[in-house]
C-alpha cells in the first residue's frame, strides 16, 4: 500500500521491549516517527531532527540532538560523535526521556534518576572529562540566552551560577580559595530537589505521522 512503512518483527519488538521499558505500542509508534524522520532510512543523522518543529524553539536545540549521536548514550567507551544511528539506538536515548511516575519501586526510582541526571550531565560536559566548567557553563547560559552578542551579560550569570554551585557544594567559599569546575558527584547535589523523573520526557518527539500510518 502507497504510505505504508515497514513493521519490526514481533519478536524483536519485544525484545526492544524488555530492553528499554516502552510498551509495544509505544515502540511501533516511535517506529513508525523514526521512519517518518528519515524518509524510510533505516539509519538516521542530526539533519533528521530538522523535521521535529517543538525542537526549533528549544534554546538547548543542538545539545539535544547531539545526545542521540553521543558515544557515551549509545554504550561506547567514549564520547565520539557517530554521524548514523539506527532506531535502536535512537530508542535507547529516548529512555532518558521516559516520564516515570511514584508508583515504581523506590530503588527503580532512584536508579531512573540517576541515568536521567548523568545523561544531562553529559549534555553539558561536551569535551567527556567528567566535569562542567565555567566556560562549558557560559557557553549552556549563552545557548539559553540566545544572545551571543551579548557576553559581559553570559559571563556574569555563568560565573554567578558557578559561585552558587561552590556554595552548595563545599560551602561558603574563602576568598583564596578556587572552584574549578562541577564534577558529576556535585551535579546530584546541585539538581537533588528537582523532579527529573518527571522532567525530562518525549513531548518535542510528537509529531503529525499521518501519511506514515496509512
Amino acid at each position: 500500500m502507497m504510505g505504508s512503512s515497514p513493521s519490526l518483527p514481533a519478536r524483536k519488538i519485544r525484545n526492544l521491549s524488555d530492553s528499554t521499558g516502552f510498551s509495544t505500542e509505544q515502540i511501533e509508534i516511535l517506529h513508525r516517527r523514526f521512519l517518518h524522520l528519515t524518509d524510510g532510512k533505516s539509519t538516521m543523522s542530526k539533519s533528521s531532527f530538522d523535521n521535529i518543529p517543538d525542537l526549533d524553539n528549544n534554546p538547548i536545540k543542538s545539545r539535544i540532538v547531539n545526545a542521540f549521536f553521543d558515544g557515551r548514550n549509545l554504550g561506547l567507551q567514549s564520547n565520539e560523535t557517530v554521524n548514523e544511528i539506527t532506531f535502536e539506538n535512537f530508542l535507547s536515548t529516548l529512555t532518558f526521556f521516559q516520564h516515570v511516575d511514584n508508583h515504581h519501586p523506590k530503588e527503580e526510582l532512584e536508579y531512573c534518576r540517576t541515568e536521567k541526571l548523568k545523561f544531562l550531565f553529559r549534555m553539558y560536559d561536551t569535551n567527556g572529562d567528567g566535569k562542567i566548567t565555567l566556560e562549558e557553563l557560559r557557553e549552556i547560559v549563552d545557548e539559553l540566552l540566545s544572545k551571543k552578542s551579548k557576553t559581559d551579560k553570559t559571563s556574569s550569570i555563568a560565573d554567578a551560577a558557578m559561585l552558587e554551585a561552590a556554595n552548595i557544594c563545599v560551602g561558603e567559599m574563602e576568598a583564596d580559595q578556587l572552584y574549578e569546575a562541577i564534577t558529576f558527584h556535585d551535579f546530584l547535589q546541585i539538581m537533588q530537589d528537582l523532579k527529573i523523573e518527571s522532567k525530562m520526557h518525549v513531548r518535542f518527539l510528537q509529531m503529525d505521522t499521518t501519511a506514515m500510518c496509512k
